[in-house]
């Protein structure tokens, strides 16, 4: 049983290098939050950077000391991505900031949650080689996102976060490659 979770892991982990490695780059991103259930919606755009991070890099082992992993060097890759937003109703910048991701297992462990500054976890697996499922739970609030490579200049993305059984935000994304 070890080696068929072993093979599973290792799968998992050659597809998230490669959805990684495929984000690369400077994307400009278009979103809308719709909040529920009083169907408030917020418009968003974005310029979102990704960059590619390799095992045993500087920021990898930094991440891998924030969650107290045993061996610094066990994160097999990982993301650095920046952003830049603006709410396109209000014509103001909104949000700018960064967040590391790093892959071990079907694990993400990133340095900050969405609402939080803290590092959490994230399970994750893939329904195909271009379409990333992510679940984040933290503080009685869970964070489920589907990411979707389509063909090399577009990302699709939508979040979905609940409470209690009860969802609260809907983000839909759509991610134009502009670098």
């Amino acid at each position: 049983m070890t080696s068929l979770l072993k093979i599973a892991q290792t799968a998992d982990e050659s597809q998230i290098s490669e959805f990684f490695q495929e984000s690369m780059g400077k994307w400009q991103s278009q979103r809308r939050y719709y909040t529920l259930p009083e169907e408030e919606t917020k418009e968003m755009e974005s310029i979102v950077t990704i960059n590619f991070l390799e095992q045993g890099c500087d920021q990898l082992q930094k991440l891998a000391q924030m969650h107290d992993l045993p061996d610094t060097g066990s994160l097999i890759c990982g993301a650095a991505v920046t952003w830049e937003s603006t709410d396109v109703l209000k014509a103001r910048k909104e949000s700018q900031g960064s967040t590391l991701f790093g892959a071990m297992g079907n694990i993400l462990y990133r340095d900050r949650g969405f609402a939080i500054s803290k590092p959490v976890t994230a399970q994750y697996y893939f329904s195909n080689p271009k379409t990333l499922f992510l679940r984040t739970e933290y503080n009685g609030s869970v964070f489920e996102e589907e990411l979707k490579l389509i063909g090399s200049k577009y990302r699709t993305r939508q979040t979905i976060i609940s409470r209690a059984s009860e969802q609260l935000m809907i983000g839909q994304y759509l991610e134009k490659r502009v670098d």
